[in-house]
């Protein structure tokens, strides 16, 4: 039960050319150089259990004022010659694809996983960004500058929640817990729009594969809310110089507003004018039946996401949607291309310089670059959990399962099981949406990864 058929599908190649490999291994052996020493700074890393190619890390104090807040992030412009053979073999890959049994990775795992990475209890080069912030959460400063730091622990999402659950927490994270609600507040009040559904994984069971779903903690929340506030913050200074890439997302049109309002007052769900559709969906439990039919109906507010490359002249749509303010990628350069341009040209304009000829000849193909990566990044996964419902689900046809109605057309819906967690078509002709019903597994077939249901009503 390998994956190896969806690589050769998708032309993903796990092995680097052997000129992209050996730049990575030399230039791991160049010194740093002088850089600013932050080794002092008690960082921590709190990823997903196993991470070894981790981006960021964390250190939050709370002050008689407000937060001052700093942030790690790998600085992968150190070992990234541009126009070497090593920069044209990420950009060709865009991002790091992730598969249950080996990821294809942007950088060589030398890099990834090693010299560039923010491990525990060793000092790496990284771009810090330090926020001064006030009591409710604004950031009031901003600093970006390139260091060296020296991570003191590595967490899980899941090990921070229970150290806050039991009130011990980490003292470089015990902040988070006042200050990621507050940052919480502040998207919230922007208009920001998050969408609660159900996120499938799949964990590895005896000599094959099963689906998970992983529930979010408040800690995932609130560490999220940090890499936000980069992103915001990386956004705000490339508007102000004209010169930089931003992730966009158009506003939600108004037919999409309106055919959630609609969904809303069908499944008896209360909607209070003024509201925003953001502000709707954060309050609603999303352990509801009728809460993830309209978490899935609001899919539809968020679309026609992009990059937008500029040099001189801001684009007239600087905004994302989802955040509710201009952003960028700047926190995930190990695994995503976009990220180590984007910060560039934050050292660049907070340095009070000119953005280098490589960068700006560089930034009008960052787009069609990563719309291609997201692109075929998004089929992979969406092709692995298929994969997988098909696996799990092959000798299972003909049994019964309760099932949730998250979106329905004339003939056919689609419907969420939480045992095994698997999210799939259903014929029926006009389902009820936001309603738990009977469905039958009519078809599991691995070899073209279809799974389908039937409604029995």
């Amino acid at each position: 039960m390998s994956f190896d058929g969806i690589r050769t599908e998708f032309g993903l190649r796990p092995v680097f050319p052997a000129a992209a490999l050996a730049e990575a291994q030399e230039v791991v052996a160049r010194p740093v150089g002088d850089r600013l020493d932050l080794t002092s700074i008690p960082f921590v890393t709190i990823d997903p259990p196993g991470a070894k190619d981790l981006d960021q890390a964390l250190c939050l104090d709370r002050t008689s004022s407000g937060f001052v807040v700093h942030y790690a992030i790998a600085d992968l412009g150190l070992f990234v010659t541009p126009g070497g053979a090593l920069d044209e073999e990420v950009r060709r890959r865009g991002q790091t694809v992730y598969l249950p049994d080996g990821n294809v990775p942007l950088h060589p795992t030398v890099l990834s996983e090693g010299a560039a990475s923010l491990l525990p209890g060793v000092v790496r080069p990284a771009v810090v960004w330090t926020f001064t912030c006030s009591a409710d959460g604004e950031v009031a400063a901003v600093e970006v500058r390139r260091a060296l730091v020296r991570s003191t622990a590595q967490f899980d999402y899941a090990s921070v929640q229970r150290t806050f659950d039991a009130g011990t927490p980490h003292p470089s994270v015990a902040a988070l817990a006042e200050f990621g609600p507050l940052r919480r507040a502040l998207a919230r009040s922007r208009g920001a729009i998050e969408l609660q559904l159900p996120e499938q994984e799949v964990e590895p069971d005896g000599a094959g594969w099963k689906l998970v779903t992983r529930p979010r903690a408040a800690v995932d929340s609130w560490n999220a809310e940090i890499s936000l506030m980069t992103g915001m913050a990386a956004a705000k200074m490339m508007i102000e110089a004209r010169v930089g890439v931003l992730r966009t997302l158009p506003d939600p049109d108004a037919e999409a507003v309106a055919s959630l309002r609609k969904s809303a007052a069908a499944l008896g769900v209360p909607w209070a004018a003024g509201v925003s559709p953001g502000a709707f969906l954060a309050d609603l439990d999303a352990s509801a039946p009728e809460a993830l039919a309209l978490f899935t109906d609001a899919t539809r507010l968020l679309r026609g996401a992009g990059y937008s490359a500029f040099d001189g002249t801001v684009p007239e749509l600087v905004t994302h949607a989802g955040v509710a303010a201009p952003y960028t990628h700047v926190t995930a350069p190990l695994r995503r291309l976009v990220d180590r341009f984007a910060t560039e040209v934050c050292l660049a304009v907070s340095a009070g310089k000119p953005v280098p000829a490589w960068l700006a000849e560089a930034l009008p193909v960052l787009p069609s670059l990563m719309g291609a990566s997201d692109s075929l990044a998004s089929k992979v996964e969406r092709a692995t959990l298929d994969q997988v419902e098909a696996w799990v689900l092959s000798g299972r046809v003909g049994q019964e399962f309760e099932a949730v109605v998250l979106r329905a057309g004339d003939d056919e819906a689609e419907v969420f099981i939480a045992s095994p967690p698997v999210l799939a078509k259903c014929a029926g002709p006009h389902l009820p949406e936001g309603e738990r019903i009977r469905v039958r597994l009519a078809e599991a077939d691995p070899p073209s990864r279809r799974v389908h249901f039937t409604a029995q009503l």
